[in-house]
């Protein structure tokens, strides 16, 4: 059992940057960032595989968006630039089992609770 603890949202204006977080509590494989926007379903935004050397992203995502990790300290980034209204959401990082990225939230065994990012315009 992995638990995942998000942090680092907040409420920024258009075109702010911020810097997710994500902690696990032990090793982890691939991970991937997903956002829930009010009333949407929930969304792929961004994955890494247990190495960092591949990366994927949602269309929204690429170009603003880097996600990256730091196996030493079992935490998972997203850092987000020129961030837009249409971004507010809540953020949720997520671990898979496996060591390949996938888009797919049934990949993934372990979600965290989630960090609010709200972008005013």
């Amino acid at each position: 059992q992995v638990q995942l603890v998000e942090s680092g949202g907040g409420l920024v204006q258009t075109g702010d940057s911020l810097r997710l977080s994500c902690a696990a509590s032990g090793r982890t494989l691939a991970m991937g960032w997903f956002r829930q926007a009010p009333g949407k379903e929930r969304e792929f935004v961004a994955g890494i595989s247990w190495s960092g050397g591949n990366t994927d992203y949602a269309d929204s995502a690429k170009g603003r968006f880097t996600i990256s990790r730091d196996n030493a300290k079992y935490t998972v980034y997203l850092q987000m630039n020129s961030l837009k209204p249409e971004d507010t959401a809540v953020y949720y990082c997520a671990a898979s089992r496996l060591t390949t990225i996938s888009q797919a939230m049934n990949f993934y065994a372990y979600w965290g609770q989630g960090t609010q990012v709200t972008v005013s315009s």
